[in-house]
């Protein structure tokens, strides 16, 4: 397994690591905490949620493999050369552990909460259900040749498609109603921050190593920093560009009606109902 050769470029991929790792993660608390304080999950995208959940499962089961089984590791090297880097780090293991359990957290949330006359389309269950039914049939096909790698990077393979898959419903719901309203533009900030500094990370081991394997090595993570980065600016224009009035008319009744008084005297009552 190779070295690293600097040790400043050492100390920025960590740096940088954990940079990605703190942004991803804190971005999943706004959405939780707005969903709390409003007691309603309106204006949040169900198949966003649910797609979110398998795409960070499929996530968590690639590096948790890589990252600590000997024999996985060995195929790796194989494949790709005794000289190169394990492409996971500690806190690609870690963001993708806590990201299955905020959005699992999420998930209750929609269970519980205020939906209105959300659910889960019926495009987003098949796609899940597909999506489970090829991964249990690559098991049994990679199970008699023990061919561990070529599993773990069908579920790297399903977390990017995943990944370009979740954003679409919560992007053409926000089209629809013209309003970013009750989708946590926080969550999308951190997450931009994320993927930049995930991608910077890839690129200064490479820099380190004189070598790109790094980037089609893990190929699920190099198109797991672009993809988020693309729909992220997308998101970034529906907020502040596209329809910041609506969002402002919005943010202005919920002001007023949170003024109100929470009993109104009786002679307001009998008036309001004549």
């Amino acid at each position: 397994m190779a070295s690293w050769n600097s040790v400043p470029l050492e100390i920025t991929y960590e740096v940088l690591g954990w940079l990605a790792f703190f942004s991803w993660s804190i971005s999943f608390y706004p959405q939780v905490i707005l969903n709390f304080r409003r007691k309603r999950v309106v204006g949040l995208s169900f198949d966003f949620v649910a797609l979110n959940l398998t795409k960070h499962s499929s996530y968590m089961i690639y590096n948790v493999c890589l990252y600590f089984s000997p024999v996985i590791q060995k195929q790796y090297f194989e494949k790709y050369g005794y000289g190169e880097m394990i492409p996971v780090a500690a806190n690609d293991v870690a963001f993708s552990i806590h990201a299955v359990l905020l959005t699992s957290i999420t998930l209750f949330q929609i269970a519980i909460y205020d939906r209105g006359n959300q659910k889960v389309s019926k495009i987003s269950i098949g796609i899940l259900v597909a999506v489970w039914l090829i991964a249990a049939i690559c098991f049994f096909v990679a199970l008699p040749s023990q061919s561990w790698l070529w599993l773990i990077s069908i579920f790297n393979s399903i977390q990017v498609f995943m990944t370009v898959v979740k954003y679409i419903p919560q992007a053409v719901m926000n089209f629809a109603r013209k309003s970013t309203d009750g989708f946590s533009i926080g969550n999308i900030l951190l997450d931009f921050t994320g993927g930049l500094a995930n991608y910077a990370q890839m690129a200064v081991q490479s820099i380190d190593q004189n070598s790109w394997v790094n980037f089609y090595g893990n190929i699920g993570k190099t198109l797991l920093s672009l993809v988020s980065v693309f729909f992220d600016i997308i998101f970034m224009l529906q907020h502040y560009v596209l329809y910041p009035a609506k969002k402002a008319t919005v943010s202005s009744k919920l002001e007023r009606e949170g003024k109100e008084p929470l009993v109104k005297s009786l002679d307001q009552s009998v008036s309001e109902n004549v």
